[in-house]
This record gives C-alpha cells, sequence and structure tokens, in this order.
C-alpha cells in the first residue's frame, strides 16, 4: 500500500478547504444525499477510487462517498486540472490524494497506478484511464472490481467500444447518458466555465468576435449558446448530417472547417476526436485566432503540427502560448490544449455539479446494491436515479410541479380512447 498522499504542498490544505466549503453550500442535491449516506452507510469498508478532475467540487464528491463509509482514494483526469490546494485538503483528512498540478507524463501514470495499488472495488472514473489501465497492465486486478461509473463522453465511447467488442471485465455504468447529468452538466456547465476560462485568460472581449464552434453535441450546444449570448458572431462545424441541420434551424451559420478556419477569432473545438484542427486549417487563420480545447483529452487541437509550422513560439500569458508563423501571423494556443475550463478555470457551476455528481453517487450506491446481480456490460443510469436527483434540485430550487392524476396517468396508458 502507498502512502496516503502525494501532494505539492500540504501547507496549502486551508486555502482548499475554503473552495470546498463554499461549494459544498452551493450543492444542496449532494448534502441530502450525504445525510442520507452518513445515516445508512452504504459503503461501510468498500474501497473507492476517484480518477476526475481535482477541484473543488469534485473533492465534495470525494467526501461524500467517504462518508457513506467508503475507503477513498483519488487522484487527477487530467495534469493541468488539478488544484493543488484542494488536493492538499483532501490529504490533510487522511484521504489517499495521488496528484498535482502540471504532473507530467510519467507522473501523472504514476498517480493513477497508486489509486489502483489501494486496490478498488468501485472506480469513479472520468475519460477511462482508471477502466484502461484495469483492462491493461492493472488486468489482474479487474476480477475484485464489482463495478464503476463514468463521468464523460469521452469515456463512454472507450466503454461503448469495450462493450460491442464483449471485452467489459465488470459492469460499468454510464452516468454520462443521464439526463440529469448531459442536459445540464454538457449543456449548461460546459458553455458558461468554457468561456469563463477563455474570458479570464485571455482578457478579451468577446462580443463583436466570430466563434467557431467544432461539435454540435451537447457541449457544444451549450458553446455556442453562450457565445451568442456575449454577442459573438458564431459558426458551427458538424459531420453529422442531423445536428448540422439542428444548429442552422437553432439560428448558427454552419459550414465546413476548412471554410470556417479564414474566419474565426475563436475556435473551440467539442467533438471527443482528434485532429479537428490541424495543419491546413492553421494556414488558413488569420493573424491573432485563438484556439481552445473543450474536450477531454488534448488530441482535438494537432499541437505537433502547430509547432511544426511555427517559427518561433513563446509564452505570451499565463496559459497562451504564441505560435508565430512564418508570415509573421500569430495563432494563439490556450491552456496546452487541454479542456480551457478546468485547465484554465475552477470547471462547471457548483449548482450544475451538484446534479452531475449527486448521480454519480447514487450510480455508485446502485452499484454496491447490485453486487454481484450486473454481467459484465455498460448499463444506462437506472430512471429511479434520474428522476430522483431531478425531483431533489426542483425541490432545493423551491419549485413545486403538477403530478398526474390516476384518470391521467390511466389515458396515457390507454390506446383505445
Amino acid at each position: 500500500m502507498p502512502n496516503h498522499h502525494m501532494v505539492r504542498n500540504l501547507n496549502l490544505a486551508p486555502g482548499g478547504r475554503l473552495k470546498i466549503d463554499w461549494v459544498r453550500a452551493h450543492m444542496p442535491v449532494l448534502n441530502a444525499i450525504r445525510e442520507e449516506f452518513e445515516r445508512d452507510r452504504p459503503f461501510a469498508g468498500l474501497r473507492v477510487a476517484l480518477s476526475i478532475h481535482l477541484e473543488a467540487k469534485t473533492a465534495y464528491l470525494a467526501e461524500v462517498i467517504q462518508a457513506g463509509g467508503a475507503k477513498v482514494a483519488i487522484t487527477g483526469s487530467n495534469p493541468l486540472s488539478t488544484q493543488d490546494d484542494v488536493a492538499a485538503a483532501l490529504a490533510a483528512t487522511g484521504m489517499n490524494v495521488y496528484a498535482w498540478h502540471h504532473a507530467n507524463d510519467q507522473e501523472y501514470r504514476e498517480h493513477l497506478l497508486h489509486v489502483l495499488d489501494t486496490r478498488p472495488q468501485v472506480v469513479i472514473d472520468d475519460g477511462g484511464d482508471l477502466v484502461h489501465l484495469l483492462h491493461t497492465e492493472r488486468k489482474d486486478q479487474a476480477p475484485e472490481v464489482i463495478g464503476g461509473c463514468e463521468e464523460t463522453t469521452t469515456g463512454v465511447r472507450r466503454l461503448e467500444a469495450l462493450d460491442r467488442e464483449g471485452r467489459l471485465l465488470f459492469p460499468m455504468l454510464a452516468v454520462n447518458n443521464a439526463f440529469c447529468k448531459f442536459l445540464f452538466d454538457n449543456r449548461y456547465g460546459t458553455g458558461e466555465s468554457v468561456w469563463s476560462g477563455i474570458m479570464r485568460t485571455t482578457n478579451l472581449v468577446v462580443a463583436g468576435k466570430t466563434a467557431v464552434v467544432m461539435g454540435y453535441g451537447w457541449c457544444g450546444k451549450g458553446i455556442a449558446m453562450r457565445a451568442k449570448g456575449l454577442g459573438a458572431r458564431v459558426i458551427v462545424c458538424e459531420v453529422d448530417p442531423v445536428r448540422a441541420i439542428e444548429a442552422c434551424m437553432d439560428g448558427y451559420q454552419v459550414m465546413n472547417s476548412e471554410q470556417a478556419a479564414a474566419g474565426g477569432d475563436v475556435f473551440i473545438t467539442a467533438t471527443g476526436c482528434r485532429d479537428v484542427l490541424r495543419r491546413s486549417h492553421f494556414a488558413r487563420m488569420k493573424n491573432g485566432a485563438v484556439l481552445a480545447n473543450a474536450g477531454h483529452f488534448d488530441v482535438e487541437i494537432n499541437k505537433p503540427e502547430l509547432a511544426g509550422m511555427a517559427v518561433e513560439r513563446r509564452v505570451a500569458r499565463q496559459n497562451i502560448e504564441q505560435f508565430t508563423m512564418s508570415d509573421g501571423r500569430s495563432v494563439y494556443l490556450l491552456a496546452e490544449g487541454r479542456l480551457v475550463n478546468l485547465a484554465a478555470g475552477d470547471g462547471h457551476p457548483a449548482e450544475i455539479m451538484d446534479m452531475s455528481f449527486a448521480i454519480q453517487a447514487l450510480a455508485a450506491k446502485h452499484i454496491k446494491e447490485n453486487a454481484g446481480k450486473m454481467q459484465k456490460k455498460l448499463y444506462p443510469v437506472p430512471e429511479e436515479i434520474d428522476r430522483r436527483v431531478a425531483f431533489l434540485k426542483l425541490a432545493s430550487m423551491d419549485i413545486e410541479i403538477d403530478c398526474l392524476t390516476k384518470g391521467q396517468q390511466a389515458y396515457m396508458c390507454e390506446w383505445q380512447e
């Protein structure tokens, strides 16, 4: 068993605790679930591992799981999104924490392996790195895992590939696909936090600029919506014809990426795919173009090709790298091409993640309660979990809604009337 923590500086803990306490005060759904967990102890003695963007909201999720009796080990899911003061605050409580900001590739991998050294029985993943290791070099540990949950679109895609091939070694719940996750987290959370990250990093105005949104899934929808609200002209690029029509009817200009490259001021990738912006696009971009990524991995903007085209590169400002081309044009890359809302910001608002992490907590409880009953497959989050989180959120907002009468319920189920 490794040491219980590997963090930059344990003395940063008081500042991290203030951050955690702040988000706790704005996460009423998760607070209600924490009270239940403290009373019922559903995870008593269970070993739970989390690989997740280690900032205040995720730290509070880890504390809620721990409040349910679990022995928790946590690491980051991105080298730039870990906040050292928050990691220190968790470590100060005795939690197993292995993460620090700006970990290099080797350190990041070691942190993941240290978490797996705790022999987890439930995994909560964000992007699929823990699950990948449990299906490769730590495959021997897979029989100990009773199941897990995946937070992101990217991670669910990786799980879907494993599931199609019949290679999943334990059951997983697709938390990302729960309504109370993707409808709010992916759309409103990503939309707001991406632009917050871009604006605080660049200190440039959005109004009047042309924003190019690459991908019109739920994250892309949110990014485009917020760009429009901030006064930008919005171009959407898509590969899916249905989503392209949807973007057009939502009021955005739709064109292929080669056309968009010449006219954009700010480019945001949100596809989950690789090489979305590449050499042919960089060659057409105007001087001063800003590039940001909102996808989980830093492969959507082809950084090697961008660097290869530059005759000079320098840090222009914190979290902004300037690439100067042979013709004098400069292109600016934010946060090393990693997801800009967390690598250059605080991530989604607490009130949004309140729902997402409530889903995570209840999904983990579902895994524990159904240990041995589930097949080695990818499962949707049960509808009753989604609905319970929705009702808890409504209650926290002092909103009451109607209920169907018995007659209405019967009518909705009738085909003859």
